[in-house]
């Protein structure tokens, strides 16, 4: 097996709504792959917290400087891992703008998966009545876009396989005209 130097492969960024697993399936795929994980969640403003915090939606206006913040550090280009809900294309064309190659995963588990996961979860901000929004504001990723879709309702040991399988096939492939 060849091992390709992180430096040379594309950042990924782990999209979907709370509860698909983003944060825990980064940390795996960073562990296998010796990739860099961030968790976008990090990265939200304070003012972004305290709104989701009292249950309240972000804007687009809310979340553009935030993804601007991820999009700059997709661009350094070490082939990072990022969590980040991406759910509208136009939220995944601006990250694109910063890091035209990067893959985007997304995690999307069954609605019973969701209800189950967030059912148990304690968050610092995002409360789980926010999942309607999410659910609602969620842009499928379109044929043109790099990246593909993964049920994210086993074990996290198999996304991580899914996904590392995905990326070695279209590593594999010439580049495709994006």
């Amino acid at each position: 097996m060849t091992f390709v130097p992180p430096v040379h492969l594309p950042a990924i960024v782990l999209m979907g709504v709370s509860g698909a697993g983003k944060s825990v399936v980064g940390n795996a795929l960073a562990d296998v792959s010796g990739r860099v994980f961030i968790d976008g969640d990090d990265l939200h403003p304070a003012a972004n917290k305290e709104k989701m915090r009292a249950g309240i939606p972000l804007t687009d206006a809310d979340r553009e400087p935030w993804l601007r913040i991820i999009g700059e550090r997709l661009a350094v280009g070490d082939g990072v891992i990022v969590a980040c809900s991406a759910l509208r294309r136009r939220y995944r064309d601006l990250l694109r703008s910063y890091a035209p190659d990067t893959f985007f995963a997304h995690l999307d588990p069954q609605p019973e998966t969701l209800e189950q996961r967030l059912a148990v979860r304690v968050h610092e901000y995002m409360p789980a009545d926010l999942l309607g929004s999410q659910l609602a504001t969620l842009e499928p990723l379109q044929p043109d876009e790099f990246g593909a879709v993964f049920r994210s309702d086993g074990s996290v040991d198999a996304t991580v396989a899914d996904i590392r399988a995905a990326l070695a096939s279209d590593l594999e492939e010439p580049p495709a005209v994006r």
